[in-house]
């Protein structure tokens, strides 16, 4: 396959997006475009190019993405069924590479694709799998286990002992894979993409934030992942999608080795992703818990 160098981001004022931005540009390596709906009022980088476009037109996405190698997408789960319409829009324009943002937990793992939470990822890799058997579209899935800048919260609950160890990259590096996928275009065609910054376990991440903020009222408590998720299943089943009912289920496959959260094997050296020690964690951290 041949150089990636035209680029466009879809979510570029979203959690990641941001951190995706800023590493594409300063890789040197792509032209970068961002697109934005109609009645956007997020800002972008003064030298990267908007594209306004319909997130529900195929005409007018397909003329955004007009002459574009690649479409990277860190949209939210909220708009996450919008890429059917832009994986067609991609592929009306030629597009040759569609990431879509199905980052995080380890959905090649079948008890992970079983997840409720997880509906319209699957949804969504499943139709760029068959699109990629009948056009020329190929995909990458980025699979980096848990976010670790969001790990640590000031009234932590420890499941099952909190001694499992799982894999787990911050949203900077996240950006790095990214454009480790891009480089690597070949390497990374048609499948699925393992980063794994850290592998540590939930009481190792507190014993950090205990390091970072010796003088926090830290109020640990302990609790059985499977009786809280159990709980958290039946009320999303029932329609209750808040962040109470959707975390405990999402903690589900980012920590229970059983839904492929340790990722022993990965593509951290083709991606040109370092494993990160403990200083790297106190830094990244350092800013959120103070």
């Amino acid at each position: 396959m041949s150089a990636i160098k035209n680029v466009t981001l879809v979510g570029a004022s979203g959690h990641l997006g941001t951190f995706v931005l800023e590493k594409l540009l300063a890789s040197n390596k792509f032209n970068v475009q961002v697109i934005k709906r109609p009645d956007s009022r997020s800002t972008v980088t003064a030298n990267v190019k908007a594209v306004e476009a319909n997130f529900d037109d195929l005409e007018s996405l397909t003329a955004a993405l007009q002459g574009q190698d690649a479409v990277v997408s860190t949209i939210s789960d909220k708009a996450s069924m919008s890429q059917r319409l832009l994986i067609d829009a991609a592929i009306a324009a030629g597009v040759r590479r569609f990431l879509p943002s199905n980052f995080g937990s380890n959905m090649s793992n079948p008890n992970t694709r079983k997840l409720s939470v997880f509906k319209t990822k699957v949804l969504i890799e499943d139709y760029l799998i068959e699109k990629s058997k009948t056009t020329d579209l190929t995909y990458t899935f980025v699979y980096n286990g848990g976010f670790t800048d969001f790990a640590i919260q000031h009234k932590p609950t420890i499941f099952n002992g909190g001694d499992s160890h799982f894999s787990c990259t911050s949203l900077p590096t996240v950006g790095d894979a990214v454009v480790g996928v891009l480089t690597h275009p070949a390497d990374t065609q048609n499948r699925a993409v393992y980063v794994s910054e850290s592998m540590i376990s939930q009481n190792q991440l507190f014993s950090l934030a205990k390091r970072i903020s010796p003088n926090k009222p830290w109020a640990p408590v302990d609790a059985d992942l499977d009786v809280v998720v159990t709980g958290a299943l039946d009320r999303f089943a029932q329609g209750q999608h808040d962040m109470s009912t959707v975390i405990p289920i999402l903690l589900k496959s980012i920590i229970d080795n059983e839904y492929g959260a340790k990722y022993v094997e990965n593509d951290n050296e083709l991606l040109g992703i370092k494993e990160k020690g403990d200083e790297y964690l106190v830094e990244l951290l350092t800013p959120l818990l103070n």
